[in-house]
């Protein structure tokens, strides 16, 4: 019942990226110099990576900001399967004897068909587990965010995985999804996505000294502006650039000027700050025109999605992101990440001067 698990990574996903999940946590291991295997079945929501050699660290190697398809890393402690429905608990406390002091526990479950239905087990389950984990000495009396978090994920009633994260090496929300509210006065629900990539993609100092009020930026393909409104919550000028009408409210800000133009052609007069753009167009033609924009020195900051084909994904990820790095003719700082209000598509910030 109890499959110990050393030196292997568990990580969940958006459903039906599971093989993305797989290739890419493969593809960077061996970049590593660490062999291994992914095990995934699309539409679990989560894949596992095991490491060949137990002497590897994968954890360390594959950091959780650098990976895109993963909404949340973290190393395996083990894999509890056939479990007895009156009694998960000693189950779960032999298998915790002598792996150390956590700071904070989250029961989660898979993001998919299946593990939904999950939520109010995984609520009833921690609410259970959490008390007796303190009284053996497993858990902090406080929540305590400096230590390792211990993760419980279930796959179904009597199947779940043990793992824990180390502080910042793992999204800061449970399952890694950022619980974000569609505000009301939103011309869509695009400015979602661009809320979550502020949060996700930068830093909370990174937030407070590349976004400040005041700064200008451009919104290419901006119609109806739901991220032109992202912007202007921040305070930016924004260049709204779109041949389609943007909600009549967007002018009332005071900040956005309203071009009727072809987003992929149009050029600033000068550098801005920021460059957003979220366009259907291919993902390789958008990673060049973006290239452009840094190696012209048209911007120093971006965020962009490109949409993705039904197959090859992470080839054609990789494929981007290279051809980004390649024809900016400037360094770069890139982060992606297939955000939860992402679809088929990532989101991907890049500075000349993230710092």
């Amino acid at each position: 019942m109890d499959a110990s698990a050393p030196q292997a990574l568990l990580c969940l996903c958006r459903a039906g990226f599971e093989p993305e999940l797989a290739a890419e946590l493969t593809e960077r291991a061996a970049l590593a110099g660490i062999g291994g295997y992914a095990r995934a079945a699309r539409d679990d929501g989560y894949a596992l990576f095991h490491a060949a050699d137990p002497d590897d660290r994968p954890g360390r190697a594959l950091p959780w900001r650098a990976l895109v398809f993963a909404r949340q890393k973290t190393q395996l402690i083990a894999e509890l399967d056939g479990l007895d429905p009156r009694d998960r608990l000693t189950p779960v406390l032999s298998a915790l004897e002598g792996r150390g002091r956590y700071g904070e526990l989250w029961v989660e479950h898979p993001d998919s068909e299946a593990g939904r239905p999950l939520s109010g087990l995984a609520r009833a389950f921690g609410n259970a587990l959490r008390p007796a984990l303190r009284q053996r000495g497993f858990l902090t009396p406080h929540d305590d965010p400096a230590r390792p978090r211990l993760h419980v994920c279930l796959l179904a009633g009597d199947h779940l995985l043990l793992s824990r994260s180390e502080p910042g090496d793992g999204a800061p929300w449970p399952q890694g999804i950022p619980r974000l509210r569609l505000h009301a006065d939103a011309p869509s629900r695009s400015a979602l996505k661009l809320e979550e990539a502020l949060l996700s993609l930068l830093s909370a100092r990174e937030r407070e000294t590349l976004i400040k009020p005041g700064m200008r930026a451009a919104d290419l393909g901006a119609a109806p502006g739901g991220w032109t409104w992202v912007l202007t919550r921040h305070h930016l000028h924004v260049t709204a650039v779109d041949n389609g009408p943007l909600q009549p409210a967007l002018h009332d800000t005071g900040l956005v000027e309203h071009l009727r133009a072809d987003g992929f052609r149009w050029q600033p007069e000068r550098t801005l700050d920021w460059m957003v753009c979220d366009m259907v167009e291919q993902p390789r033609r958008v990673a060049a025109r973006m290239a452009t924009w840094f190696r012209e020195g048209w911007c120093r900051h971006a965020v962009f999605n490109l949409k993705l084909p039904m197959k090859k994904r992470w080839q054609e990820t990789r494929l981007c992101l290279d051809l980004l790095a390649d024809e900016a003719g400037v360094p770069l700082e890139v982060r992606a990440r297939q955000l939860y209000h992402d679809r088929e598509e990532i989101t991907v910030f890049a500075s000349a001067g993230a710092g």
